[in-house]
């Protein structure tokens, strides 16, 4: 299947089924938090980084079984930060994935509290499962998360995110900046999604450092097409308000050089990823499918 959105369609059910038996019931007490947890995890979105689990992991000839367990941790930490990121702390929006966000339907406690909760389920997760993966395997599956989420990773560059609001356009180090904050605020844990296929493929340190350096691209391509639709697309395309980074004066890459200058960077990071694609041992085929389908989207 060399179509991504078609693979992405297809993977779906089965990542969705991954999250339903790894998450409590929403019956369970404290079922207010459970049914809080559910109600963002399963809000419908795209399961694009258990996709990448998969993709990179089956590139290395890895059991599906087991990389979607990867991948539905890693969907529970992205919706973790969904929730926080929404919060009025910092970017204060209404609406997530089409509907409202979870501090607007459940309250600003429980969001937070459902937050923690996904993350901490998430390392339960990759601690214990799968059971038939080698214990050093689960360990070094949460070293990789743990080093994309923490103060080097995700929630780092959500910090240099805050400190860089208004910005001035057009300085060298407005884009060194720049850079660096979608590397580590959506790169590092899409990155994280590559790298942790490799770990469930065993597919060795070179190889687990290539898929690495593909994730890494993909999430640098994956935010410039996300700063691009910000800009000229619907809240229907976005899921969330469109036009919320510009208005909160947010570094973005549309702001710094423009739609078409922002264009070119998603095609250089594009470039060095589909030569980075070219050594993988298979999948090839499917992940330059992914990368014409991000460059199109911010296109």
């Amino acid at each position: 299947m060399s179509d991504f959105p078609s693979f992405l369609s297809a993977l779906r059910p089965e990542v969705d089924e991954a999250l339903g038996r790894l998450l409590p019931d929403a019956e369970t007490a404290p079922a207010e938090l459970h049914e809080a947890m559910r109600y963002s995890v399963f809000a419908g979105g795209k399961r694009v980084r258990p996709a990448l689990v998969v993709l990179a992991g089956e590139a290395w000839g890895g059991a599906r079984e087991d990389l979607l367990v990867g991948g539905a941790a890693l969907e529970m930490v992205h919706t973790f930060s969904l929730i926080h990121d929404d919060l009025p702390a910092l970017d204060d929006d209404d609406l997530r994935r089409g509907r409202p966000t979870l501090h607007r339907a459940r309250g600003e406690a429980m969001a937070v509290l459902a937050g923690d909760a996904l993350l901490n389920r998430a390392y339960e997760v990759l601690a214990r499962e799968p059971a038939s993966a080698p214990p050093e395997r689960r360990l070094e599956a949460v070293r990789v998360v743990a080093d994309a989420v923490g103060t080097a990773g995700m929630i780092g560059g959500q910090v240099f995110d805050l400190q860089h609001e208004g910005a001035v356009r057009g300085s060298g180090a407005d884009a060194e900046s720049l850079e660096r904050i979608h590397r580590l605020k959506t790169g590092a844990l899409i990155e994280a999604s590559t790298r942790l296929g490799g770990v469930y493929a065993g597919a060795g340190p070179d190889g687990i450092e290539q898929a690495g350096r593909i994730g890494a691209e993909l999430g640098l391509l994956f935010q410039i097409g996300d700063d691009i639709l910000d800009e000229v697309g619907s809240s229907e395309e976005l899921g969330k308000t469109p036009g919320k980074d510009r208005q909160a004066g947010k570094l973005t890459y549309p702001g710094l050089f423009g739609l078409e200058g922002s264009r070119e960077k998603a095609r250089q990071a594009a470039d060095r990823c589909l030569a980075l694609v070219e050594g993988l041992p298979s999948g090839r085929e499917l992940f330059r499918a992914l990368v014409a389908f991000l460059v199109h989207r911010g296109s």
